[in-house]
């Protein structure tokens, strides 16, 4: 009989750190689980390490493709109604699993939950302030989809999913390096509420091999979710706005992003094309007024 929640690990290269993650599912309260791990050509000793855990895990090993078709690999091989994310250098508290369970079991309408919780160092201490340079999403549970035309607003290790999500809407986009996640959750809310629970219950590791470090990748990505999924669906937006001039604000606010992620790539065309459409959205924006007028000056300052 299939488990209810599969627990998705995708590795690469952590072998300082899967015992701890793996630890942090075996002390779940929540036990009707399976742990799907997928190495994705880990030359660490992952691979060595992760056999010796036997038939508690469910271990693949592929060629190194990258995080999402990892973690896709993960999802075609679980068999659990609910998904699990746990990047593995991360770590849940004991009652993470039980919680979210509890929340997708009383709650058909949510289609995804996420939970509190902080960032640790290499060694497992708190870290305080905001170590990445933005604060730990929180969000209300609820139509949350304002929230993502600005910015991602899950941790994906914090996240529990229902396998219909991705039967009915396809898996990450494996072309993506870094936004993969965020780009999901999108579509996932273009469909579905997206629970929260206001507890610290995930884990997550900031170190310097963290992907969020590699900037310009990371800018590549934004611009493929902003202008590829978020901005090529407005008319859906508007459909699942809660308010007008919420989504109005938030898509000003992403045509604003997207044109500071043009200027830092060097392309300022487009990006005083992006600055044009976030004040036609909302002509009071300064910011976007202030950017559009730096992308004429003669010397490269970053906007």
């Amino acid at each position: 009989m299939a488990p209810k929640v599969s627990v998705l690990i995708p590795s690469y290269n952590h072998a300082r750190f899967l015992p701890a993650a793996l630890h942090s599912v075996f002390a779940q309260t929540y036990t009707d689980y399976e742990i799907v791990v997928v190495d994705d050509g880990s030359t660490d000793g992952s691979v060595e390490l992760l056999r010796s855990y036997g038939d508690r895990i469910r271990l693949y090993t592929q060629s190194n493709r990258g995080t999402y078709p990892t973690l896709n690999r993960c999802i075609a091989e679980s068999r659990g109604q609910y998904l699990a994310i746990l990047n593995s250098d991360d770590l849940w508290a004991p009652i993470k699993l039980e919680k979210q369970v509890a929340m997708l079991d009383s709650h058909p309408q949510v289609g995804l939950v996420h939970t509190d919780g902080y960032f640790i160092d290499a060694e497992g201490r708190i870290l305080p302030g905001n170590p990445l340079g933005f604060e730990w999403p929180r969000t209300p549970t609820g139509n949350i989809i304002e929230a993502l035309v600005r910015h991602n607003k899950i941790i994906a290790s914090s996240v529990m999913i229902r396998r219909e999500c991705f039967e009915r809407l396809g898996g990450f986009r494996e072309d993506l390096f870094g936004s993969g996640d965020w780009e999901m959750w999108f579509r996932v809310a273009l469909e579905y509420d997206i629970g929260y629970i206001d507890e610290p219950l995930t884990m997550y590791r900031v170190h310097g091999a963290n992907a969020s470090f590699q900037h310009r990748r990371v800018y590549e990505d934004d611009v493929k979710v902003r202008t590829e999924t978020i901005h090529a669906c407005e008319s859906r937006l508007w459909q699942r706005a809660n308010d007008p001039k919420a989504m109005r604000l938030a898509l000003a606010h992403s045509y604003a992003c997207l044109g500071t992620e043009y200027a830092l790539l060097g392309d300022r065309k487009r990006a005083r094309h992006a600055y044009l459409q976030s004040l036609k959205l909302y002509p009071l924006r300064f910011k976007s007024l202030l950017r559009l007028a730096l992308t004429y000056l003669p010397i490269k300052t970053p906007l």
